[in-house]
This record gives C-alpha cells, structure tokens and sequence, in this order.
C-alpha cells in the first residue's frame, strides 16, 4: 500500500506544470467534483487571524444551514477545548465573519442567533451592478435607434415631339434634400471618470517564492590578518566544541570562520565574550552550526574600541570654570583668570593715578 502511494504521488509530481521550486510547498491540484467548500484566501491568508480561528471559520463555512454551532456543539465536534474554540469564535466575531446576537421568542423564551458571513469585505463595499460599470454601452442598448425619414426624389416625365427628329430627354436635375437631424439617442453620453481603485482589505505579509531575495551581508574582515590573530581565531573555533558539543566545525568551516573571528579579536572582544555571543540560546536541533556563526559573527559584530584622543574628548569637562581669585587691595574673592585686583579697585586706582601724577 505504501508503495502504490509513493507511486501515485510521483506520477502527480510529474504532471506538475512548469519547473517546481527548490523550496517551500509544491500543490497538487486535484479538482474536487462533490463535497467541497469554497474559502476565499481573505480568510485563508488573514494576518490576523490565528490557525485556530481559520479552521474553525472553515469548520462553520462548510456546514448545513441550521446546524447547531454553539461553543458546546463545536467543542463535540472538534478536538480544541472550549476556551480556544471560544478565543476563536471572539476573533472571528471582531473581524465581521461571525455576528451572535440574543433574541426573545413570543414564549419569553431567548436564543442565541448566530450569522456566519464568508465575505464581510462584500457588506461594506458592495459591488456595483453591471449598468453602473459601464454607462455608455448601457446607453446604447436602451435607447431606441430612430433611422432618418427617406425622401422620394421624383422620376422626370415624357418630353414630347413635334417633328420626326429624335431629341433626346434631358438629364434630370438632382433635387438637393437637407441632412437628416442627428438623433439624440446617437448623440454619445459623456463617460465618467472610473472610480478610483480601492485598496485591498488585506495585504500578505508572506512574500511569494519567487520574489528576489536580499543579499547576506560579507562576512568581517580584519585590517591585518596577522599570524598571531590567524594562530588565536584557529585555536578560538577549534577549541569551541569542548564549550559547546553541538557546535562541531569542519576544516573548511574553520578556515572560512577564521577572518571573522579575527576581525572580532582585532576590536578588543575577549574570547569568553564572543563563546558566549556565539553559542547561546542555538535552535534545536542544530542542523548547520557554520551558517549560525557566520551570521552571529555577521549581525553581532562589536563597533571598534575608541581612540585614547575620543577617550580624553570624553574625560574632558564641557564646561570652563573660571577659578576664585582675592584682591590684593581689599582681599575681596573675585573671579578672574590671572590674579590681581578686583574691578572696583582696578577702576580707584585708574581714578586717582592722575591726581597722583
């Protein structure tokens, strides 16, 4: 049986249309002739909409009318608990897809009544009928089309003889008839504008498969790969198993990781600091731990120690103070530079030097 299915499922492969994708899922479409839903990828691709609230909207899409869909009755029916059947009932109910609301039959009694609408987008923008799409060609079919009135031009008569001499008829004179008045029903409507096209409801957030990748970012490089960087940054990726098992690293791998690695040792970062940076919290189970650090060692890089001018910069206050000085006349605290005399010492003596001149 096993094999039977293989078969089958590579005979379908085979008459996939088009070149298949080296990576994620390949359909196989099969057209289904009885017993089938029609959901719209509104709902299937909903951004916000969890996988819970999906099935259980497809769930109630696909049932009879009038088919109990209560928290209770879902709950029997499908394998969620009430809480997250609840959840998802709340989350379709807030994005329009399910409306509940409570009514009170002639006998006092209440019931909950449940609308399930597999386009809400429709509700809000409803679409617009085909003689509203197209005015004119509307136009034209209604209107009754009038043909002008045909004018009777009349033939010349006999032309009499006198005599046995043959004379022939004269030509007869075309009668000029005015241009028929153009009818109003031909007379062509001004086209509207077209409306201006709305934006869609909901926007993947997915991109396709084929849309173009970002490049990675180059690996680091030092400024000088010197032997004694090359020897630590070996040591440093050779060592790393014995700290972490899982991340075991071929020669090549070693080789290719090394300028990374170095370019880290280069910036000042000690050797426990990049283990740590580089191993912790690796996803389970690690299938290639060379791809993780060459992008640990990529995204994490640390900026380059500063300078002993940017440290001094730092170390230097912003502000001037300017220190406290005494007077030599009034011994009065004053603030100056240089020592000396105070302002109002310096303007007495300015006073009285020409008297004592």
């Amino acid at each position: 049986m096993d094999t039977q299915q293989n078969t089958a499922l590579t005979r379908a492969l085979a008459e996939v249309p088009g070149p298949l994708p080296t990576s994620g899922v390949i359909h196989i479409v099969i057209p289904h002739t009885d017993r089938f839903t029609i959901v719209g990828n509104h709902l299937a691709q909903h951004p916000d909409l969890s996988c819970t609230a999906v099935g259980i909207a497809v769930r109630i899409q696909s049932l009879p009318q009038g088919t109990e869909v209560s928290i209770k009755a879902l709950t029997a029916r499908c394998k969620e608990g009430e809480k997250r059947i609840a959840a998802a009932l709340r989350e379709l109910e807030a994005h329009g897809y399910l409306q509940r609301s409570r009514n009170r039959l002639p006998g006092n009694k209440v019931i909950t009544r449940t609308v399930f609408c597999n386009q809400p987008a429709a509700l809000t923008h409803p679409r617009r009928p085909a003689a509203e799409t197209h005015p004119r060609a509307a136009a034209w079919a209604s209107a009754p089309v009038r043909m002008p009135a045909r004018v009777d031009v009349p033939a010349p008569g006999p032309v009499a003889v006198s005599a046995p001499v043959a004379v022939s008829a004269p030509a007869p004179t075309p009668v000029p008839t005015a241009a028929p008045p153009v009818p109003e029903a031909l007379v062509a409507p001004p086209v509207p504008a077209p409306p201006a096209p709305s934006a869609p409801l909901f926007v993947p957030r997915v991109p396709p498969p084929t849309a173009p990748k970002a490049s990675r970012r180059p690996l680091p490089q030092p400024s000088d790969l010197t032997p004694e960087l090359d020897r630590a940054a070996t040591a440093f990726l050779s060592d790393l198993r014995s700290h972490a098992p899982q991340f075991i690293l071929s020669e090549d791998d070693v080789r290719r990781l090394v300028p990374g690695v170095a370019a880290w040792l280069e910036r000042a970062a000690r050797p426990d600091a990049i283990r740590r940076a580089l191993t912790d919290d690796p996803p389970h189970p690690l299938k290639h731990p060379a791809k993780l650090l060459s992008y640990r060692l990529t995204e994490l890089l640390p900026p380059a120690p500063p300078g002993a001018d940017d440290l001094a910069a730092l170390a230097r206050p912003r502000v001037t103070v300017t220190p406290f000085q005494t007077c030599d006349d009034c011994d009065r605290a004053f603030r100056s530079a240089d020592p000396g005399c105070c302002r109002d010492c310096r303007e007495t003596r300015t006073a009285y030097a020409p008297a004592a001149a």
